[in-house]
């Protein structure tokens, strides 16, 4: 199969191609100067088209019996900043909306499937009033309280509504090599101050792009299509994540408990945002504490990522 990965420089993008030449799939991989999610309708579906001729070019690298054959898209680029999308709304849905939207009418109008990756905050993380306690599956509604969340909403129609073949992928708290995240900030701020402050409030589940990456490439290989839920098993606050950072790293390091309110971020996040399952084609993630050290491996070098 030939995967074109739109947003090479993501922190997902840097396990998910590895993992899908692993597999034996010839990945082309478009930086933001090769496919500009914020250029018109018709200059996305030039340069997506451009990717596909380098890839037909390169051809398989190597093969492996039910590699797949054909081709598909997935999109990791995003705007991301979620406290910055709240004063640049119209950024977060260039990005994230029209962008998508571009991308999936030029994958529809090459018979190409489009792998989207969407977000756990497309949820209120409320029930009524009080925060949610049940993990979210594929049938419940979205509710984004947050611009960063509603942006992610409006991609998610966009590539459902173009094609049949397309699949939306929502994933939560990701962590990996490729990018900046949680558990490196954790790590930073232990070796700085020797005590952190963590939400202790918001629920989900930490993911490891090392487990996700291969994940993805296997719902491409299998056909997976609509909206799937895949995250790390399990749910945790980022207090309980942080505890467990430390405790695996062999940090010293004391974490305090603090809410929300204290923390003064000015975009709103969903007090509860867990992510399962309810597809029986959907194979899930390894728990989340599992993710966390196989992250720190290989981060140390123990293992490859």
């Amino acid at each position: 199969m030939l995967i074109v990965v739109v947003g090479k420089g993501s922190m997902l993008a840097a396990d998910l191609i590895p993992a899908a030449r692993r597999a034996g799939h010839t990945v082309v991989a478009l930086a933001r100067q090769d496919l500009d999610l914020c250029a018109d309708r018709e200059t996305v579906q030039e340069r997506l088209e451009q990717g596909l001729r380098e890839g037909k070019r390169l051809g398989p690298t190597h093969e492996r019996e039910g590699a797949g054959e054909g081709a598909a898209v997935v999109n990791c680029a995003a705007y991301t900043r979620v406290d910055d999308a709240e004063r640049e709304r119209e950024l977060a849905f260039a990005v994230n909306g029209t962008g998508v939207a571009h991308l999936a009418s030029a994958c529809a109008a090459l018979s190409l499937p489009l792998l989207q990756i969407s977000t756990d905050y497309v949820f209120s993380g409320f029930e009524g009033s009080k925060p949610r306690t049940r993990p979210y599956t594929e049938a419940d509604r979205p509710d984004p309280r947050s611009v960063y969340g509603q942006s992610k909403l409006v991609g998610e129609e966009a590539t459902l509504e173009a094609s049949p073949q397309n699949t939306v992928v929502r994933t939560s708290w990701l962590f990996g090599l490729g990018g900046r995240n949680f558990v490196e900030t954790m790590l930073r701020l232990a070796k700085e101050r020797g005590q952190v402050g963590v939400v202790d409030d918001q629920v989900g589940c930490p993911t490891w792009t090392g487990h996700l990456a291969p994940a993805l490439v296997g719902l491409l290989e299998r056909g997976v299509r609509g909206l799937v839920h895949l995250a790390g098993g399990g749910r945790t606050s980022w207090f309980g994540f942080a505890k467990e950072i430390f405790r695996q790293a062999e940090v010293g390091c004391k974490v305090e408990p603090i809410t929300t309110a204290q923390a003064g971020r000015p975009a709103p996040r969903p007090p509860f945002s867990a992510l399962e399952s309810e597809r029986g084609d959907v194979i899930p993630l390894p728990p989340w504490e599992d993710g966390l050290g196989g992250y720190l491996a290989a981060r140390s070098g123990i293992i490859r990522p």
